[in-house]
This record gives C-alpha cells, structure tokens and sequence, in this order.
C-alpha cells in the first residue's frame, strides 16, 4: 500500500495547525517565489498532483483556470478541501498520484508543492505528466531540496547545549528511502539528486525553463523565530518545465 500518514488522526490533526494549513499560500514560505513561476491560467485545464487542502487548485480557478483538478491519497486532505468551495470549477479525487489514469494531451498545466518526495519513482510521474500535457504544457512542481533530504533525519546536528552547528549532508548519491520525524511522527521520503530531477524531466521530453532554490521572504525573516537559520541551507526546490 502507497504512503498515506496523512489519514492517520493524530498526525493530520498536528498538520493542520501548521501555518500553511490555517493561513494558506501566505503562510509558505515559498509561496512567492512559486507564484512567479506559475503560468497565467486563464482560460487552462489545470491538474494538480498531491493537491492537499486544494489551495493551489482555488488560486487556479481564482485566476481563470477552465478546469481544476486536484488528486490527492488522503481521504482528510480531499474532504477539507472540498469543504473550501469553487466545486463549480475543481474536481477532487482521492486516489495516489502513481494510479490515476488520465487522457492523453488534456491539460494545460500541472503543479505540484511537496509531493514528489513521497513518490520513490520520479521517472514515471514525468512520463505520465508529459502523457496528460498538451503541446508546449508547462509543468511546475516544489519538491524538498536533495541536500534537505540526503542525510535522512532532517535535522540540524546540534552541540551539547543544544546549540545549531550545522546541517549534515551524508549518503548524497545513494538515492532511495529515507525515515525522517516531521512533525513528530516517522514518514518515509525518497531521497534523489538534483541531476535525477533535471535527468528525468530531460528523459521524457521536458525543458527546463527555471530552477529556483527559495529563499524564506524578508517578512518571515523578521517575525518568526528560527528562521534566520534557513538561510544557512535550501530546504527547498522548485522548478518549471515545459513540455517539447
């Protein structure tokens, strides 16, 4: 059975405490370096893999999106963004990402924010995406960057006070599974470098229009504790694609 912790109670409940649960896109950091890479979707078919609350699929439908669809594993996830509205214009379905079979050249967009790590077969997500895009599609995804995901417990290495010295990096080009705490609890996410992600897309068709390592916005700098230390390495990943 595919990785699906985000129906379990107790860590569903911690999840959506999260600031980009209850604030939405203006609670990530990495919102608005994402924004910008995003195409104009007025008038698209918009498909958005792992799509969570649904809050890129509003913003989509928000900004002209034709059609939305939004395909996520967990059942809590689809129904809370259910819940949020514009069921006119988006369809959710509760399905994994691997499985779920789509026409051929029927979307315009896909996007994706923090799911592909939870995916061990990248190679097969990008063949299916350029399958479901039309001609010069563009596809724009976040992942967790490899130098967040390589050593595996993401989290700083710390001295004896618990003081941050720095963040380790092990097992680099060793891709596969990683065990790693997120918000208390032990998920499985799937550790690949950066020339896996660029080697795929490339592989099935793919040009790479932007890669972008984000940085936390100067607001957030400044008004929440500890995130001074995000600049001393990416967490994050986010590249735009355009299929040929």
């Amino acid at each position: 059975m595919k990785q699906n912790k985000y129906d379990d109670n107790a860590f569903f409940r911690k999840y959506s405490q999260m600031d980009r649960s209850v604030k939405g896109l203006e609670g990530a950091g990495e919102w608005k370096t994402l924004e910008r890479l995003l195409p104009d979707f007025r008038e698209k078919d918009v498909l958005d893999l792992g799509c969570g609350f649904g809050w890129h699929c509003r913003y989509a439908a928000e900004h002209g999106a034709a059609s939305v669809l939004g395909v996520d594993i967990s059942s809590k996830m689809i129904a809370k963004a259910r819940s949020m509205g514009n069921e006119g214009i988006i369809e959710y379905r509760c399905m994994p990402m691997e499985d779920i079979q789509l026409p051929e050249a029927s979307f315009d967009i896909a996007i994706s924010s923090l799911a592909f790590h939870y995916t061990p077969d990248f190679n097969e997500i990008c063949r299916n995406v350029f399958r479901w895009l039309k001609p010069e599609g563009v596809f724009v995804f976040s992942v967790e960057h490899p130098v967040f995901t390589a050593q595996g417990t993401q989290d700083w290495q710390r001295d004896e006070s618990g003081k941050i010295m720095h963040w380790p990096v092990d097992r680099y080009f060793t891709e596969g599974p990683r065990q790693a705490l997120f918000l208390g609890e032990e998920v499985t996410k799937y550790h690949r470098t950066l020339t896996s992600y660029l080697g795929a897309l490339a592989a099935n068709g793919f040009e790479v229009t932007a890669l972008v390592e984000p940085q936390p916005p100067q607001e957030l700098l400044e008004s929440v504790p500890g995130m001074q230390d995000e600049l001393r390495r990416p967490m994050m990943l986010i590249i735009s694609a355009r299929k040929k």
